[in-house]
C-alpha cells in the first residue's frame, strides 16, 4: 500500500479555518483546536443573530408606528385593525419608514383607517 503524506491537504484545512478567524485574540486564533471552536460558535451566533436582526428591527417598526399614532389619538391596538377594515395592506417596515421620511402620507393612512 502506498504511503499517502497529508501535510498539503491538512495544512490547507488549517489556513482555511485561520482565516475565518482573522481578528480574534491570542489562541482563539493561533492554535487549531481553539480556533475550530472559535469558528463554529461564530457560526452559531451569527446564525441566531440573523434572527434576532428580524425581531428587533419589527419591535422597532412597531415602536415608531404606536408613537406616531398616538399623536393622532389612536394606539397602535386600535389602529392595525382599522388598517385592516380599511384594506390597506402596508406592512409595519413600510408605515414606519413612511413615519420618518413623509409624516403627510402616513396622516393620510391614519385618517383612513380610523374611518
Amino acid at each position: 500500500m502506498v504511503r499517502v503524506k497529508r501535510g498539503v491537504t491538512v495544512h490547507a484545512k488549517h489556513k482555511k479555518i485561520f482565516r475565518l478567524n482573522k481578528g480574534y485574540r491570542m489562541d482563539r486564533r493561533r492554535l487549531i483546536k481553539v480556533a475550530k471552536e472559535a469558528a463554529l460558535h461564530a457560526g452559531q451566533y451569527a446564525y441566531i443573530g440573523r434572527k434576532q436582526r428580524k425581531r428587533d428591527f419589527r419591535r422597532l417598526w412597531i415602536t415608531r408606528i404606536s408613537e406616531a399614532v398616538k399623536n393622532f389619538g389612536l394606539s397602535y391596538s386600535e389602529f392595525v385593525p382599522g388598517l385592516k377594515k380599511a384594506k390597506i395592506e402596508l406592512d409595519r417596515k413600510i408605515l414606519a419608514d413612511l413615519v420618518v421620511s413623509d409624516p403627510e402620507t402616513f396622516k393620510r393612512v391614519v385618517d383612513k383607517a380610523r374611518g
